[in-house]
């Protein structure tokens, strides 16, 4: 594994500790979240640690990538800790737009993102 790859993984974990606690709180569903996407992206224990530290601090702010395919992963998975706890805050909400903003992805696109996300099963449903 590249050190340039392990980087763009940790920074892809503390943006969504980021996202999950621009609401001011984390709840169990957003922590069950963030830990199932440490172990997706690879990485351990650790990297979880410093994620949530990272997120706690004061100089906590997303990261956004510069790669077409990261931007939106970052926005898949923005969306994703949004819907986790059931209730779209509007500071999660801001978060997501400026972002989406600040990597120049708008309109159709954003609606296309948006919709793949929506339209993916969650585990909870499967449960149900």
């Amino acid at each position: 594994m590249s050190e340039l790859s392990y980087t763009k993984r940790q920074r892809q974990l503390r943006n969504l500790v980021v996202m999950a606690l621009a609401d001011g709180s984390i709840g169990q569903r957003e922590v069950n979240l963030v830990a199932d996407r440490c172990v997706e992206l690879g990485l351990g224990e650790r990297d979880l640690e410093a994620a949530l530290q990272f997120g706690l601090g004061d100089d906590a702010a997303l990261e956004l990538p510069s790669e077409p395919q990261e931007r939106e992963e970052l926005l898949e998975d923005m969306i994703r800790m949004m819907a986790a706890d059931g209730y779209l805050d509007e500071s999660e909400k801001r978060l997501f737009a400026l972002s989406a903003a600040k990597m120049e992805i708008g309109g159709e696109r954003l609606q296309q993102i948006i919709a793949s996300v929506i339209g993916e099963p969650r585990p909870d449903d499967a449960a149900s």
